[in-house]
């Protein structure tokens, strides 16, 4: 559960920074009216709606974006980072929704009571959408009529929303270095599944980290310094917070090109002390190995050698 919580916690983090929300907005939900959203036009409303619900919700999100249009885009964003899939989602997203139209019908009828029962009253759009990092397939049904018995019979009565599924899963590491910027960065590190991953991103291109180092603002750093370190310890890879902190001082003190350069490199000591680590328990198996009187032929078999006889 600590785990679960820690990766919450990062992604609150990531979204409750309206310069990262809007990047995620941009990079990922391609729908022209959104192209220009800026983060002074984000509005966090979540402590409106979070209370409302009994089960821990502390990593869901809700903005209100102000439009060019003169009225606002509500985005709903839930969090998914267990690899067991939560198949009860669109219903938790058809709750928010409802909530989130129920405050806007009130709100308005506050500032002019009686607007909501005229003809030319409109309710506003909501964007509902999931991010989803956990390792397994998303395999939940998106849109909420598809989880409603005799929904043929009863077509014209069941609510037929879809929600936004952003996948994780189905973007490469050249995708999301693609996508340029300080989101890109978290996502990259967020995406490390295994050692390879874990070489990629230590292997990052100069070029990419050169622009990352000159658009993002320096008091952006110690939010991505603390989000990156929680990444890494997530999924119990075992990356020691106060090496990357070191790393990061001695970047602020001139010894290393920047932030990036510091985290990267304090990666490839981490991945470099793993790879010592595992050499010598091997090596240490091997001799336990020996002492216990198995022939060289048995050894290399245990560790999956074939044998070829001479």
């Amino acid at each position: 559960m600590a785990i679960h919580n820690a990766a919450d916690n990062s992604f609150k983090r990531i979204f409750d920074d309206h310069r990262l929300f809007a990047e995620f907005i941009k990079d990922f939900i391609h729908i022209d009216v959104l192209e220009d959203i800026k983060p002074e036009d984000i509005e966090d409303i979540s402590a409106r709606f979070l209370p409302l619900f009994q089960e821990n919700r502390d990593a869901d999100t809700v903005k209100r974006i102000k439009l060019k249009e003169h009225f606002p885009l509500f985005v709903i964003a839930i969090l998914e980072h267990e690899s067991k899939v939560n198949h009860r989602s669109c219903f938790k997203m058809l709750q928010y929704i409802c909530l989130v139209l129920d405050a806007w019908e009130k709100e308005a009828e506050k500032e002019n009571p009686g607007s909501s029962l005229l003809k030319d009253f409109k309710y506003p759009p909501v964007l509902p959408m999931i991010f989803y990092d956990g390792k397994g397939a998303w395999t939940a049904e998106q849109n909420f009529f598809h989880r409603t018995h005799l929904n043929k019979v009863f077509e014209k009565y069941i609510p037929k929303f879809e929600y936004e599924l952003v996948n994780l899963n189905d973007y490469s590491i050249d995708d999301l270095i693609m996508f340029g910027g300080a989101l890109s960065y978290l996502l990259l590190v967020d995406k490390i599944r295994n050692d390879t991953d874990k070489i990629r991103i230590t292997q990052l291109p100069e070029d990419y980290i050169h622009k990352l180092r000159l658009q993002i603002p320096k008091d952006m750093h110690k939010l991505l310094v603390d989000v990156t370190i929680s990444l890494l310890g997530k999924g119990g890879r075992r990356w020691e917070a106060e090496k990357e902190a070191s790393f990061v001082i001695k970047a602020e003190q001139g010894e290393y090109g920047g932030m990036f350069e510091a985290v990267i490199e304090s990666m490839k000591e981490s991945q470099q002390e793993a790879w010592a680590e595992g050499r010598e328990e091997g090596r240490q198996e091997i001799i336990n190995l020996l002492k216990s009187g198995k022939s060289l032929e048995e050894i290399l078999k245990s560790f999956g050698e074939q044998v070829t006889p001479q």
